[in-house]
């Protein structure tokens, strides 16, 4: 190892590039020296391939910060990059400011021209990202700030030396060169939000733009699609470009550059990016477990900082609930997609770091006071009417009953109670309820159509469509979720008149065939195959999975759904059969109408967020030791350290923090309900610090691939004979300790 080492050291000094990705093929096998740190076990290319949807991007940014990077092309799959963004403004949602350097002269086919590189010649770390640009023989550097972001281009001899800028959006945009190596540039983002960047080239070059189909001097360009490029002397080997960006002002941008990065070094901004995330990453330390479990676990830790991201400027920040500038001393976060992120994300930050998790709970409560709407999916432009249900309101619940009180919770309240009353429930859809709301909110269901009958409902989406029994079951939590609160908050009122809602859910059951099923305005079932029917991704009557599914989307009320099904043996047993009941078809013919239902094992899909629970429910059946079980394979088989190892959309840390949760050893079943669930964990020693200098800690004796069962548990020393424990007793610092082995107890943890 001493020998290979120094031979690395050595090529170091002569292509620092090949080094870097030298040690990153080191990290990827169990070859890594025993000083590890957690930060060098990030490996941001994992499920960088989906199975058959989004896949992860390999993300340069600080912890939720507005600055994010990744290269643009198609997937990773794609061997050229079109361009380098200066941000991408929202996950998945779109970015600004494209550029890219080049040997070519500035011309049309230049800007058009997509750059080759190497896989094997690309550095991915969360603080920083390289390329060697192949056919120009350009390394790309990047590395990122909050509110800014630093390139660095090392040009070969003898050719020329350009940065191209180009825009991304079809709005208004421009760029202006102040002097040789100053520019300042506007982008419309979405229409009507304009985005400002302030930039700086180490040294003067020559500057013009693409206009009216041709080359210019010109300093200044703007409108639509605009083209712009700076050129450098042949003998200039490095360049790079310091850069801020504001939502608020070209006058912020400018300040954002001052204040943070005028002064820095590349080598300095990035420093400071690794030590960052590196303070981030080892808030939990964990040991044992295969060096791909930690590669995984680490990577997941990673992306749960991915969003939300927080774009307050000094105190300023544009939001698109209102399309105003505010002035605020907290932090203001948007891009949050509940639907995805109230089930394990906000629950994790709610141990991490629950200050910062107060603070983008009163960011949404601004949004509610800025729009009239307590929003589910903020972004830059406002309220992102997606997916289906009010699941911010389960945040809220769950955050107030962990003891997070640093928001405005009557106003949070007033939010969620008017989103159960004059919002519709419709999927993707945003505003005031339709005559379907009102039947839902007097007969307790959400009405069906048959298969084939046609929509009459102008307002329903015609490619999402009703989801009645998804959007049942989903409205049955949230207003659960508002009832809960309105008791904690001594509305008992409102507590009386919304509990009710809150078992909706048991309108749908039907008791014949022991699944919710769909029911039409005249209260008659509709026969459907619970596996196949209702158009793509099941929307007519379900949400991108099926009804096996959707049989156990009743978090909030456990013991009533095993009720339903005829106790504690009938749910057993209807568990086991989901995990082994067939698709009765090719799964070319399944995927082709649930694309998003990845991950499969029987019917149960792992690559969805509505299945995330679904494994821990055997705790509540006396069979604990099943859980124990299928966390252990669901993991391993989907979650590997690889370019395929994440099964469906991670959504910006929503399945990623299903990870942290399930490798540390347990998971939040009810958001809304304090209370954890122990599954099985892959290290021994799980620490986690919490905030006021305490720690908990899971010690997982004997773990190991084989040992996955639960022998006996204690917690801080005492006998613990059942398979939870309590949200007080993990802040207030604790051990959870298991005795682990390689055949189950199936007498522990009964209840």
């Amino acid at each position: 190892m001493k020998k290979i080492i120094w031979k690395l050291c050595s090529l170091c000094l002569l292509t620092p590039v090949v080094f870097l990705c030298s040690t990153n093929k080191l990290l990827a096998n169990d070859s890594i020296p025993r000083n590890r740190q957690a930060i060098d076990l990030i490996d941001p290319t994992i499920g960088n391939v989906g199975q058959l949807l989004e896949p992860t991007r390999p993300t340069v940014q600080l912890p939720n910060q507005l600055i994010r990077f990744t290269p643009q092309r198609k997937d990773y799959m794609d061997d050229q990059i079109s361009s380098f963004p200066l941000t991408i403004v929202s996950h998945r949602l779109g970015q600004v400011f494209a550029l890219k350097p080049s040997v070519a002269a500035p011309g049309k086919s230049a800007w058009a021209s997509k750059k080759a590189y190497d896989h094997d010649l690309e550095i991915n770390k969360p603080w920083y990202y390289s390329t060697w640009l192949i056919e120009d023989e350009i390394n790309v550097e990047f590395t990122a700030g909050k509110k800014t972001g630093y390139y660095r281009f090392r040009f070969p001899e003898g050719e020329n030396k350009s940065v191209l800028f180009d825009v991304y959006n079809d709005g208004p945009a421009a760029y202006h060169f102040l002097s040789g190596n100053e520019i300042t540039g506007i982008e419309t983002y979405n229409g009507d939000i304009k985005v400002y960047m302030y930039g700086v080239f180490n040294q003067k070059g020559t500057p013009g733009v693409w206009e009216n189909n041709q080359l210019s001097n010109s300093k200044i360009i703007a409108g639509k699609g605009i083209k712009a490029y700076i050129s450098f002397p042949a003998a200039t080997k490095e360049v790079t470009f310091k850069y801020a960006i504001s939502y608020v002002s070209a006058a912020q941008a400018k300040k954002n550059y001052e204040e943070e990065i005028s002064k820095k070094d590349f080598a300095a901004v990035a420093g400071n990016g690794k030590k960052v995330w590196s303070d981030v990453i080892s808030q939990i330390e964990v040991k044992g477990g295969t060096i791909a479990q930690q590669r995984s676990f680490y990577t997941a830790l990673y992306r749960c900082y991915e969003r939300a991201v927080d774009i307050t400027e000094d105190s300023l920040y544009y939001s698109g609930f209102d399309k105003q500038i505010h002035r605020d001393a907290r932090p203001f976060y948007v891009d949050d997609w509940s639907w995805d992120t109230y089930l394990a994300l906000h629950p994790l930050r709610m141990i991490l770091n629950p200050a910062k998790e107060e603070d983008m709970l009163q960011s949404y409560v601004h949004m509610y006071e800025q729009s009239g709407w307590l929003p589910t999916f903020p972004v830059l432009f406002g309220d992102h009417a997606c997916m289906n249900g009010f699941h911010s309101s389960v945040v809220m619940l769950d955050a107030w009953r962990k003891g997070l009180k640093n928001f405005d919770i009557e106003k949070a309240y007033e939010g969620m109670r008017k989103n159960a009353t004059d919002a519709t429930i419709l999927p993707w859809r945003n505003g005031n309820k339709t005559k379907l709301d009102d039947y839902y909110q007097e007969k307790g269901y959400f009405p069906a159509l048959h298969i084939g009958e046609k929509e009459t409902v102008a307002e329903v989406d015609p490619f999402e469509k009703r989801q009645a029994v998804a959007v049942t079951l989903g409205g049955s939590y949230d207003d659960w979720a508002l009832s809960q609160l309105a008791g904690d908050l001594n509305k008992k009122d409102d507590q009386q008149l919304f509990a009710p809602r809150g078992q909706h859910y048991k309108n749908l059951w039907n008791a014949d065939k022991k699944f919710f099923m769909p029911k039409d305005d005249k209260g008659n079932w509709i026969d459907i195959d619970v596996k196949y029917d209702g158009g793509p991704g099941g929307r007519d009557y379900y949400d991108e999975n099926n009804g096996w599914t959707y049989l156990w989307q009743v978090q909030q009320d456990i013991p009533g759904l095993i009720s339903l099904m005829g106790g504690k043996p009938a749910f057993e047993a209807k568990l086991d059969q989901l995990f082994r009941e067939s698709l009765d078809m090719p799964r070319n013919t399944f995927w082709n109408k649930f694309p998003d239902a990845t991950g499969l094992v029987g019917q149960y899909s792992m690559g969805n967020e509505p299945s995330f629970h679904i494994p821990y429910l055997y705790n509540f059946t006396g069979a604990p030791w099943k859980t124990q079980k299928h966390i252990r394979f669901l993991l391993d088989t989907w979650f590997k350290d690889n370019i395929f190892g994440i099964p469906g959309d991670e959504d910006g840390g929503g399945m990623s923090a299903f990870v942290v949760f399930s490798s540390m050893g347990f998971y939040p079943v009810t958001p809304g309900i304090p209370v954890y669930t122990i599954g099985s964990p892959v290290f021994e020693k799980v620490t986690i610090a919490l905030p006021g200098k305490k720690k908990f800690t899971v010690l997982a004796h004997n773990s190991s691939v084989v040992n996955k069962y639960i022998q006996q548990a204690k917690f801080n020393g005492q006998p613990l004979n059942k398979p939870t424990f309590t949200h007080q007793q993990l802040v207030a610092g604790g051990t959870l300790e298991l005795f682990m082995g390689p055949k189950p107890n199936k007498r522990w943890g009964v209840e």
